[in-house]
């Protein structure tokens, strides 16, 4: 085994533009979808291994071995090998194939993953940055009560981080409107001031512990609000108008956990008209993280939580 310099980053389908501009031009590529680089930090990926290292081996069972002695949970990201790969896979503990129900407790247990360059070589990761296979995690999904399934990318934001709204906890959902979020805040036992300049679907609006508020988000001061256990956002704006906002409620200390959607702008994949910096300075807030969840779109994900 041999250890490799830098990370390896697997990229996103689609939006492989974005992270190659995120890299400058200093990686190396592998297959379609893996670079390996030094540069930090890079947001736009899928997964990023660790502590990659590579490893020649003879046999199957061999590379089976290897893989066993340095973790339990392993995903394939094969690009060549295919059939070689998933013999491998075969001698590995298996993993979960189910879809998730929300919420549960995310196991401490790292996620490894592995790639065969050449019918005796691999490359391989023992701690990855997604705890989700390959960086995917399927929910079992709600097909009548939320207005959308925008509510999946806060699950998957809620579990990564390993906590949510507990019961009677006061919430605010900017850019509510029709309600995905908020339906999901509710069914937690939160309470949800929702806001938004559009009407909550009418379903929505009826829920136990939520208020909606007419107005644009904003616009309106910490100290309108007041003292808030969580604060949400899934606006459709411009990066800049939420970080200057996001900055206020951190200064005026009425809110510890926060989780934002940053929409990017432009079109899907032309990473030219992608705003890159003030992301950076959203993952420059100490305590916080900046991430692309599996289900997000052309957007990243802030996450604050105490």
């Amino acid at each position: 085994m041999t250890s490799l310099p830098g990370r390896i980053y697997q990229a996103i389908s689609g939006f492989e533009d974005h992270l190659i501009k995120e890299l400058g031009g200093n990686y190396e590529k592998w297959g379609s979808l893996l670079y390996t680089t030094s540069r930090e930090p890079v947001f736009w990926h899928q997964n990023a291994w660790l502590d990659p290292f590579n490893i020649e081996f003879d046999s199957i069972n061999e590379a089976a071995s290897a893989l066993r002695s340095l973790g339990r949970n392993w995903a394939p990201c094969l690009f060549t090998q295919y059939r070689r790969g998933s013999l491998i896979q075969s001698k590995l503990p298996p993993l979960p194939a189910k879809r998730r129900p929300f919420p549960w407790l995310l196991p401490d247990t790292p996620m490894g993953a592995f790639a065969l360059l050449d019918a005796n070589t691999m490359i391989a990761s023992a701690n990855c940055s997604s705890p989700f296979p390959g960086g995917i995690i399927e929910f079992e999904e709600d097909k009548e009560g939320p207005p959308s399934r925008a509510y999946l990318k806060l699950w998957e934001a809620l579990v990564t981080s390993r906590k949510w709204p507990l019961a009677g906890e006061r919430c605010l959902d900017a850019g509510a409107s029709p309600g995905g979020w908020t339906w999901a805040l509710s069914k937690l036992g939160a309470e949800v001031i929702a806001v938004d300049r559009a009407p909550l679907d009418p379903k929505i609006a009826l829920l136990e512990g939520v208020s909606f508020l007419k107005h644009d988000a904003f616009t309106l001061k910490p100290e309108d609000i007041g003292k808030l256990d969580w604060l949400f956002c899934d606006v459709i704006c411009y990066p800049p108008r939420l970080y200057d906002w996001i900055e206020k409620w951190l200064a005026s200390g009425l809110c510890n956990n926060f989780v934002c959607t940053i929409k990017m702008q432009g079109n899907v994949g032309a990473a030219k008209e992608a705003d890159f910096e003030t992301p950076r300075l959203f993952a420059a807030i100490p305590g916080s993280a900046l991430i692309h969840l599996w289900h997000n779109k052309h957007e990243l994900s802030w996450i604050k939580i105490q």
